[in-house]
């Protein structure tokens, strides 16, 4: 009967690979729901393995600071705002992108630009915590970043390895799980270039297993006398840790392992390193890695500052979508590459760009996605978006859907509200194959 009814549940998903209550009301007769023999929750179940057994995964390239597009993604030559930057062809017929970036230019066969990116946040920390969760910080609710939704539905709850893994910083505030729990925060890596901080044993198994159930016992008291909560979300990280460090799979952080010749196609610089561990880590089974690079915040001296990053992510991030495809993940691991907004148009009198939201730029690779094209389009000027305007909430249900998540998934927060991953925009349709 159960396998009967996993049957029904997998014709309840539509082609997007969704699943509503409704659908599955249609699907599985009424009698078998009044008879309890597949609950909601078991239907979630039942759809969140069929989501891990897909084995999608995503690596977010996230440029701090917020890149200028007119020095990467989306050039100006022919005006003035364009200043001292050009432009260069790239491997698809009609598709220029800045001088800065020739080895991106190169894979463009595989990259989606998106040029009518806007958004309201031009602050870096309301930016931040925007293009991270798709909501607007608030004081009542503390809202999961995208790594955290993503390892929530995807991620494997058993597995050794963390299932959203952040390298290269550590963000404040709005940056991790929030009402989601310690369950799905992200295990951060300040330095890919070496192993993680204290994730080898400090004593023999034996007597570690020790401590800790002397630490079991000590946390007891605590938990009897209203800890309960604490207490929890402690022996949960205790437990997740104990396993990580135990694992085999902790090899996955050990770049050594790697031949000289893979580590010099990445190059040699702190996001190269995390490029290649991104790799690594999702070949492991990690749901989802995101590397930090930057600062992009080029209040002055825009363009030399914008070169110098450009030259420290080009490479890598060129490398990161040639080496998926060659060891075929790249169908099944969506790229993002984007910052928390563009920068503004005119060039001011420092020779710097300042923030501006109203029109930038995303990147995006693999997962299913139509390589070779670019959406939407922004004016001579760069000023304003003309065509194929794309707001955040559409850009985050791109996102989950590329990877097979429902964005209308309802999460339960923390003041007894359901909050659903996405609320309110639209998949660009476009970006898929």
């Amino acid at each position: 009967m159960t396998t009967t009814l996993h049957r029904q549940v997998d014709i309840a998903v539509n082609q997007h690979g969704r699943i509503r209550r409704r659908d599955f009301l249609k699907t599985i007769s009424m009698g078998a729901a009044g008879a309890g023999l597949l609950s909601w929750p078991d239907v979630m179940s039942v759809r969140a393995n069929d989501l891990r057994k897909r084995g999608m995964s995503c690596i977010l390239l996230w440029m701090q600071g917020g890149p200028s597009q007119l020095e990467t993604w989306d050039p100006k030559p022919n005006h003035a705002n364009g200043g001292e930057t050009k432009a260069i062809s790239t491997s698809v017929s009609g598709i220029q992108i800045a001088e800065n970036l020739p080895n991106v230019a190169k894979t463009m066969d595989d990259i989606c630009l998106i040029r009518s990116m806007t958004s309201t946040e031009g602050s870096h920390p309301r930016g931040t915590y925007l293009m991270h969760t798709s909501y607007i910080p608030t004081a009542s609710v503390k809202y999961p970043t995208l790594g955290s939704n993503v390892a929530q539905q995807l991620g494997d709850p058993n597995s050794d390895l963390p299932g959203f893994v952040r390298v290269g910083a550590r963000f404040r505030g709005g940056s991790g799980a929030g009402f989601l729990g310690v369950d799905y925060d992200p295990f951060n890596v300040a330095s890919a270039g070496r192993p993680p901080e204290n994730s080898t044993l400090p004593t023999p198994e034996k007597r570690y297993t020790r401590r800790l159930g002397l630490l079991d016992k000590l946390e007891s008291h605590y938990g009897e006398n209203g800890g309960e909560r604490e207490v929890e979300d402690h022996r949960k990280l205790y437990e997740k840790t104990s396993r990580m460090v135990k694992s085999p799979k902790m090899q996955a952080f050990d770049l050594s392992e790697e031949s000289q010749s893979v580590r010099s196609g990445y190059g040699q610089s702190q996001f190269a390193n995390g490029c290649l561990l991104a790799r690594r880590l999702v070949e492991t089974g990690v749901t989802f890695v995101e590397v930090t690079a930057g600062n992009w915040d080029t209040h002055q001296d825009n363009f030399e500052r914008s070169k110098q990053l450009c030259e420290q992510i080009d490479n890598p991030f060129a490398h990161l979508v040639s080496d998926l495809r060659e060891r075929g993940l790249l169908d099944k691991t969506l790229v993002v590459c984007m910052g928390e907004f563009g920068r503004t148009p005119r060039i001011n009198a420092r020779g710097g760009r300042d923030h501006y939201p109203r029109a930038f730029s995303v990147a995006m690779a693999g997962g299913n996605v139509k390589g070779g094209q670019v959406i939407g389009r922004t004016d001579p000027s760069g000023s304003n978006v003309e065509d194929r305007q794309v707001g955040v909430k559409d850009l985050f249900r791109t996102i989950y859907h590329g990877l097979g998540i429902d964005p209308e998934h309802e999460n339960m927060s923390g003041i007894g509200r359901p909050i659903k991953l996405v609320d309110e925009g639209e998949v660009i349709k476009e970006v898929f194959a």
